[in-house]
């Protein structure tokens, strides 16, 4: 796909998905509507993992939307292929178990790792992976057209990109249990209840939604912003203890940065800050 940006800003050459990069926010649209943006049988999973890695090195970028063109946000893994027991599918049990890590799971791993706030626009049906995709993420803005489903089960499969790990993460083991072990799909608006979308928007507003959002943060000094991104991931996974010592680092990090002196001067002065990432 012809790539798009609105800066001076190098993005990736992708080959299912457009990138589009407007100050410090940028946009991952994917263009497989074909196949309703599915995960597997198209280029989406090399798509996500080099965008993702791409924004972790571009200190320029503070913040990353996905979303998907056409009726659906993804709609997981291709079950044609499925049937065919063929592409990511096929082979030996030693043979898709190597797929799945080298290919699937790199998403969930490169997100994990993102330095930056990560938001999915659910546009339309997220189910399977892509909901997990969608779960991986740090906020979820959904259309009142959007729909979710942990649907693996109804197929005879498990959740092998990880869901089972986040979603309980995000709304509770026994909310994760029901969704995951019924394979149920559900409305905006009961994820919205759920917790699992912060916004459900008319479908025209969608993305002008996540823009603004993605614009506050952005708004914010970058080095601090992915200083506080990286401790809240980390926070999930340390100690108290380890983690106290941690943000005492952090926060002298933050200290020593021209851009909280300039913080400082902004609130004092009541105007808005001119960060420089420094």
């Amino acid at each position: 796909m012809n790539k798009v940006t609105k800066n001076t800003i190098n993005v990736p050459e992708l080959s299912d998905s457009t990138l589009e990069v407007d100050g410090r926010v940028a946009v991952l649209t994917f263009k497989r509507h074909d196949v309703r943006n599915a995960l597997t049988g198209t280029a989406l999973i090399d798509d996500i993992v080099q965008t993702v890695n791409w924004a972790n090195s571009e200190s320029a970028l503070s913040v990353l939307i996905i979303t998907g063109d056409g009726t659906a946000f993804s709609a997981g893994g291709n079950i044609k292929e499925m049937q065919e027991q063929s592409g990511c599918f096929g082979g030996s049990t030693i043979s898709i178990q190597d797929q799945y890590r080298r290919g699937i799971q790199q998403i969930p791993l490169a997100i994990h790792k993102a330095e930056i706030p990560i938001i999915a626009a659910v546009n339309g049906p997220a189910v399977g992976a892509g909901f997990d995709l969608a779960c991986m993420c740090d906020i979820r803005i959904a259309s009142t057209k959007a729909q979710v489903g942990e649907t693996f089960i109804n197929l005879g499969i498990t959740p092998g990109d990880g869901g089972a790990w986040f979603m309980q993460r995000l709304i509770g083991y026994q909310r994760a249990a029901e969704l995951t072990l019924t394979g149920r799909v559900i409305k905006a608006e009961e994820a919205l209840r759920l917790g699992i979308f912060l916004e459900v928007v008319e479908p025209e507003a969608l993305l002008p939604r996540a823009r603004e959002l993605a614009a506050q943060m952005a708004s914010k000094p970058p080095l601090t912003l992915r200083l506080t991104k990286r401790m809240m991931k980390l926070a999930q996974r340390s100690d108290l203890p380890d983690f106290l010592d941690l943000c005492a680092c952090f926060q002298a990090m933050a200290h020593h940065t021209a851009d909280h002196l300039e913080a400082v001067s902004a609130f004092l002065e009541k105007r808005t800050g001119n960060y420089r990432g420094e």
